[in-house]
């Protein structure tokens, strides 16, 4: 066991686009809610040594003073590894010096903070509030309290947009010098307002040249695209989610919270009424060998480097190749093999789904 997951759902408002598990901000209910989360938690961990800490969302910055204070006590059950990494989730307007002491003097060493966009269009459509100007001084008020481990997200492809608008976002990320970045291209789900409103999405040909801009961007300007999605300065990975992506155990706490121990794979109930009635577990998948396999794959070719093929014979004892019809494709070129790694041709990387199939 090397990581936890714990799922704030309080939202002071919902974003058109999210399908996250969220609620609007009630304070009865969230003092309800960190008291049934820590009997969760109680209830299930047992002293494991933690290497990375994780508190999303929702929106966790949402909490007040004392809440926050109280998510924070609960934290000092876990026994946390002499270097881990414990992340949480802020919104920009959130972001004040009370929080950011709260936050520093419990041991988060690494903030993710959602900008998504600096577009007042694109802003508008996603039903968020924010301008450069907020987002610089506010992380320059996270960097006054040593916070030296800053992502931020960025979401493309909204309808209407175009490759000049995200060329204007990108370079606005560039000036804020943060570790981290992560981006997302827009998906319409059914349950979101945007999807219950039908919005179609922009043509996948445009989606693809602004992922490929993002790409070329980014790494011309230093960062290391290490992920489908994500890039980073040298060895500022986020080491929580490379813990997903190496297919590795982990607890998830909290409403709508999603874990993996031993071969089980489980969810919990995206129902806060169920939730703040103890009735926590939703889902439970007792995965094959086979199922985890198949998920080590999928997984890790997320990863720019890929798959180590010594690796994955030491964890199952059985070759890669053997498993997976990898040959046609590396003739292809869709797979490259070097260094002891397969790895999804960069040029592919858009189609990665695609030659997913092709394998699984």
């Amino acid at each position: 066991m090397h990581s936890i997951y714990i799922h704030i759902p309080f939202c002071k408002s919902i974003c058109s686009y999210c399908d996250f598990c969220k609620v609007l901000y009630n304070q009865e209910w969230v003092n309800k809610y960190l008291l049934c989360l820590e009997e969760e938690i109680k209830n299930r961990y047992n002293n494991e040594v933690i290497k990375t800490l994780y508190i999303g969302g929702g929106t966790p910055s949402s909490l007040d003073i004392d809440s926050l204070q109280k998510l924070m006590d609960i934290c000092k059950i876990f026994n946390l590894d002499e270097k881990y990494e414990f992340t949480f989730e802020c919104n920009i307007n959130d972001i004040e010096e009370e929080k950011l002491n709260i936050l520093k003097n419990n041991g988060v060493n690494r903030l993710s903070i959602g900008i998504e966009s600096f577009d007042k269009k694109k802003l508008k459509f996603m039903e968020r509030t924010s301008n450069y100007d907020e987002v610089l001084e506010k992380i320059n008020l996270c960097r006054n309290f040593d916070f030296n481990n800053i992502n931020v997200d960025l979401i493309y492809g909204i309808p209407g947009e175009n490759l000049h608008v995200l060329k204007n976002d990108l370079k606005k990320i560039l000036t804020l010098d943060v570790e981290h970045i992560s981006t997302y291209s827009l998906m319409i789900e059914d349950n979101t307002k945007i999807g219950i409103k039908k919005i179609k999405p922009i043509r996948e040909e445009l989606d693809s040249k602004m992922y490929k801009y993002i790409v070329k961007f980014l790494t011309n300007n230093g960062y290391e695209h290490y992920e489908v999605s994500n890039f980073c300065k040298p060895d500022k990975y986020s080491r929580h989610n490379l813990n997903y992506w190496q297919n590795k155990e982990y607890f998830g706490f909290g409403c709508g919270a999603s874990g993996y121990i031993g071969n089980v794979r489980y969810t919990n109930t995206f129902s806060i009424i169920k939730y703040l009635n103890k009735e926590v577990k939703n889902k439970e998948e007792l995965l094959s060998l086979k199922d985890v396999m198949d998920n080590e794959v999928m997984l890790g070719l997320r990863l720019i480097k890929g798959i180590n093929l010594q690796e994955f014979f030491d964890k199952y004892e059985v070759n890669l190749q053997e498993v997976y019809n990898i040959k046609p494709l590396l003739k292809t070129k869709e797979l490259i093999y070097k260094d002891g790694n397969v790895f999804i041709n960069p040029k592919y990387i858009y189609v990665m789904n695609e030659i997913l199939i092709k394998l699984i």
